[in-house]
């Protein structure tokens, strides 16, 4: 793919600042219109070392409000970014609707320079990397990627220059000395990164780096050329009203993973007792035998209405570290997590290595309440399960352990709790009108669970349904499970 490139392309000084000029006034324009229409953009900056990445990236951000616009230095992880998956850095500064970010240096460099990333091979982080700029794209995301490129004679040139002076000696590193001599070498794995990920909508611009303002213009040239594009696309596609997609006896949707789960389990007085002490007691254990392992733990937890989530978790978390584990209640998103993806605030807020993430409700809300509620359209829906499914396998290619749980109670149960907590001073403030609003779509909200259930338990994430007519037996059932999990994870398992 480099190969071919010909670096000996140059312009003339006047067409240079000509098109400089006309094209710095068109892009502060599109800019504009990009923060108008709400319309997320990212620059990604890859390339040889030397090969000018940040020039470019100035001469880019002056034409630009610089209010609207982020740029993110990637070349090291910090210890927060290397305890985290290998997307996570990504996921968390990607753009929010209406701003432009760049990264100098991405994923790509990551990949460069490692064979294998905490046990996922070159081709599975790939993957990764394909899967999230897709899911970016889905979201409406305008994704650029630069690739700068010289030859091998020239960035030795470039380092020996800057060698030669003391005030710029200090940029060439060990690493960008070792990059020369194996140029050659790496050649090979750069054209594979770039082959793999040269996909539709995030496809590769290769910016010849041997002439300064050729490069400077190309860039311009490419960027103004497909934001006036996307913005003309954006603009005449037609606009579709947001409507509830899911609706009571909706045969298209509908399946029966809950009319075959039994509710009639039991678990009362000392037996309860006796087997809470026990297993909590197990799991302080496993705690602490995951954060010396650096394992990371996830747990989502969703259910109907008064099903006991609460309950369940306080009864998980009582007796663990509480520096070791964060309980985070999901309630509609604010406004700074409505101007990004709805899987970022999850992302977020991934547990490090040997931590462990709890989750009252989750990112299943998008494929439980947002179709019932007319909040996403039907293209959203339907992506959002294989979104969903690659988010939690990415979290186990990384090597964490991820549990979720839906409880289930049937109706009459639940009119029983709620009335319970209506007629308790003490607990009125656990019902809600909502609460009583989503009963009456009891057989609606049945069918997005049937749907979810089925589309999205994975051999890495599987569902487990949790019997909770009886609160007692649900409580044990969860704490068993998630140290079952964990054993397994550990190779204690008896199975």
């Amino acid at each position: 793919m480099l190969e071919k490139i010909d670096l000996n392309v140059t312009i003339d000084k006047a067409a240079y600042r000509s098109a400089k000029e006309a094209l710095s006034n068109k892009l502060g324009v599109l800019q504009r219109k990009v923060f108008e229409l709400k319309i997320p953009v990212l620059i990604i900056f890859e390339g040889w070392d030397a090969a000018g990445k940040g020039t470019l990236i100035n001469e880019l951000l002056m034409p630009l409000d610089p209010r609207n616009v982020r740029v993110h230095n990637l070349k090291n992880e910090t210890y927060e970014e290397f305890n985290r998956p290998f997307l996570w850095r990504y996921w968390s500064k990607s753009p929010e609707k209406g701003q432009i970010t760049i990264f100098n240096r991405s994923y790509y460099s990551d990949l460069e320079y490692r064979q294998s990333l905490d046990g996922v091979d070159l081709q599975g982080l790939m993957n990764h990397v394909n899967e999230f700029e897709r899911t970016m794209r889905n979201d409406g995301m305008i994704i650029f990627k630069f690739f700068v490129h010289i030859s091998q004679e020239e960035q030795k040139k470039r380092f020996e220059k800057l060698q030669k002076k003391d005030a710029t000696a200090w940029r060439v590193t060990p690493r960008d000395k070792d990059e020369n001599k194996h140029y050659k070498k790496l050649l090979e794995k750069v054209n594979q990164e770039l082959e793999l990920s040269d996909k539709n909508g995030a496809n590769w611009t290769i910016i010849e780096g041997h002439q300064k303002d050729y490069a400077t213009i190309k860039v311009l040239n490419t960027l103004a050329t497909r934001l006036e594009k996307e913005i003309k696309d954006f603009e005449n596609a037609p606009k579709i009203a947001l409507k509830p997609l899911i609706h009571d006896n909706d045969a298209q949707y509908d399946t029966e993973v809950l009319d075959h789960v039994s509710l009639d389990q039991t678990m009362t007085g000392p037996e309860y007792a006796k087997a809470l002490n026990d297993c909590q007691k197990k799991l302080y254990l496993l705690e602490n035998e995951i954060y010396l392992r650096r394992i990371p733990l996830v747990i989502a937890f969703e259910g109907w209405d008064a099903a006991g989530k609460g309950g369940a978790i306080k009864r998980l978390s009582s007796n663990l570290d509480p520096r070791g584990y964060t309980v985070y209640p999901t309630g509609s998103p604010n406004d700074i997590e409505k101007k990004h993806h709805y899987l970022w605030r999850f992302w977020r807020d991934v547990p490090k290595n040997g931590h462990i993430s709890i989750w009252d409700r989750s990112w299943y809300g998008r494929v439980m309440v947002e179709p019932i509620e007319g909040l996403c359209m039907l293209e959203e829906y339907s992506q959002s399960f294989q979104e969903i499914n690659e988010f939690e396998k990415q979290l186990s290619d990384w090597g964490a352990i991820v549990i979720k749980f839906w409880l289930h109670i049937d109706e009459k149960e639940q009119l029983k709790r709620f009335t319970e907590r209506q007629n308790n001073p003490e607990k009125q403030w656990k019902i809600t009108e909502e609460d009583w609003r989503n009963r009456e779509k009891w057989g609606t909200y049945k069918i997005a669970v049937n749907t979810m259930l089925l589309k999205t338990s994975t051999s890495n994430a599987p569902w487990i349904i949790v019997e909770a007519q009886n609160k007692e037996y649900a409580r044990i059932k969860v704490l068993k499970e998630v140290i079952a999990a964990i054993e397994t994870k550990l190779g204690k398992s008896k199975k």
